[in-house]
């Protein structure tokens, strides 16, 4: 028996965006800035990791919207044209730094080395379909893969019971489509809970769930061992609580790992004047992820910035591996101590995107981090969710507490007087679409059961949380009022032409292209239960 657990757990999720009408649409390459710097080197790492003999036992999460783009045959097309761009644009870069800039000249080689090695591992190994090699990983017990709600949506913040269930059928569904098993365990998005969650988790087979410290720190009975070991619902799902200083050690931007002078300056990128054909249609930058910098302060002018210098960050990463290791080494001796000799279990979640976009050194501390626990076993060990309710620990039973993570723990992000104006409108519409699934037992026709699913995968989207924490957030706010309102507009026009017997064939296609998900789903999964 190890000292203690470590639990490591990546949520990747990215708002839907519509089916895309060109190759440079915004939206659509923040999708592949995450396929190329997180998720493929993370599914590389994962493999080699395995032909070492180490099973990291990550827990990761992907969102059933996230897992229908991947999905998706033309995304997974247009993203193989803009990985084959920017294999072109490095070897342009490499000429470019060794002419006129030999200081960046290293840098460039890399980027070019790593987006080789993406395309190698894109093309030939993954068949352009991140997901199938996902599951290959999970049945070699190298992760755990979770789901989450069906579009994101925050689910203590939807008004009635039916939609609240429709958002964790519709998940498990996809999760069964993609991964052909049904999931243990479900991130809710935000951590967000309240009592009554559990019992539709509960419903379809989810084992657990994870929340933010409060819930289990303020439940009822006050937990035996704080939120260094999970609690029992008192139906018998269970709660495993992040632990916030493992999270401000590494996902803090002022105080983490991320903010050290060594690693690579997100903030910059490539000179425009250089990128020529690289551009939007309308010359607008594009998003191409060739940071030149590394990070020099947060108001230095990019003139005084110092040039990035790859393998200075790789030892900083492994710097950073070994305080890491150590620290919660301490920590958890500590822990089992207080805990009266049970061995402590840490949960440290993060979104996935961090580790190789946000913090673009970070898949390398991950695979360090996972070697160095392989070999100190004894102290530390690595274990899925999963795994530790496989283990048959005893587990306190408690009603946990409502709560949230960010903004005092509680629903401020997502309903707020910035965003709060969107809130009656999904309320309404979860209303009527629970109407149209109760009063059309059977669809009149074909067409009229294609508006009704369609209508119900509109209503999905209006619930996401996306809508209401890019308002929060306060950056570009027309990407979330615009899709919130042609999803809300497209549902109302659905339900009129279901009602009214009048759906024209020519808008419901377009529709059904624009907004192309779920192909599984029936609409009656909004009926009420009797």
């Amino acid at each position: 028996m190890p000292t203690g657990f470590f639990s490591l757990i990546l949520h990747a999720h990215l708002p839907f965006v519509p089916y895309p009408e060109h190759p440079h649409l915004r939206e659509e390459e923040t999708l592949y800035q995450a396929i190329t710097e997180a998720y493929l080197p993370l599914i590389d790492v994962i493999s080699n990791l395995h032909k070492s003999g180490v099973a990291p036992r990550i827990t990761i999460g992907v969102s059933p919207l996230l897992c229908e783009m991947l999905a998706d045959p033309l995304r997974q097309s247009l993203y193989t044209g803009h990985l084959e761009n920017l294999l072109s644009l490095t070897e342009q870069e490499i000429k470019r730094t060794e002419r006129e800039a030999p200081e960046f000249v290293s840098a460039a080689k890399m980027y070019h080395e790593k987006l080789n090695a993406a395309w190698r591992l894109w093309s030939n190994q993954l068949n352009h379909n991140i997901l199938p090699t996902l599951g290959e990983l999970q049945t070699a017990d190298m992760v755990e893969i979770i789901t989450s709600s069906a579009t994101h949506a925050v689910l203590p913040l939807i008004s009635t019971v039916e939609a609240r269930r429709a958002q964790v059928e519709v998940a498990v569904a996809n999760y069964r489509k993609h991964f052909k098993q049904t999931p243990r365990g479900i991130w809710l998005p935000g951590c967000a809970y309240e009592m009554g969650i559990e019992e539709l988790l509960a419903d379809v087979g989810i084992e657990y769930f994870v929340t933010d410290a409060q819930a289990i720190l303020y439940g009822d009975p006050r937990p035996r061992y704080g939120i260094y070991a999970p609690v029992r619902c008192p139906n018998g799902v269970a709660v495993f609580a992040r632990d916030p200083q493992t999270s401000q050690q590494v996902e803090s931007s002022v105080i983490g790992y991320p903010s050290h002078a060594a690693y690579r300056d997100l903030s910059t990128e490539a000179p425009l004047e250089r990128l020529h054909t690289h551009l939007r249609g309308n010359g607008e930058r594009r998003p191409l992820d060739l940071k030149y910098h590394r990070i020099t302060g947060r108001d230095v002018p990019l003139a005084d910035k110092h040039p990035y210098d790859p393998e200075a960050a790789r030892q900083q990463t492994a710097i950073h591996a070994d305080r890491f290791i150590g620290e919660h080494t301490k920590q958890i001796e500590r822990l089992r101590d207080s805990l009266n000799g049970r061995a402590p279990l840490v949960v440290a979640p993060y979104p996935a995107e961090l580790f190789g976009h946000w913090w673009f050194e970070g898949i390398q501390f991950l695979d360090t981090v996972f070697r160095q626990l392989h070999l100190n076993q004894q102290a530390v060990a690595a274990i899925s969710l999963g795994d530790y309710l496989r283990s048959n620990a005893a587990i306190q039973i408690q009603q946990p507490s409502s709560s949230s993570c960010c903004a005092e723990g509680y629903f401020k992000v997502w309903l707020n007087e910035d965003n709060a104006w969107i809130s009656p409108h999904q309320q309404a519409a979860e209303i009527r679409m629970i109407k149209l699934a109760n009063n059309y037992h059977e669809p009149p026709n074909e067409q009229a059961r294609r508006a009704l699913n369609q209508a119900a995968r509109e209503l999905l989207l209006v619930q996401s949380s996306d809508w209401a924490f890019q308002l929060y957030q306060g950056v570009m706010p027309e990407h979330a009022t615009h899709p919130f309102h042609s999803h809300i507009r497209s549902f109302h026009w659905l339900a009129d032409a279901v009602e009214h017997s009048a759906i024209n064939e020519d808008r419901l296609s377009e529709i059904e292209q624009r907004d192309s998900l779920f192909a599984e789903l029936d609409y009656r999964i909004f009926k009420s239960k009797q």
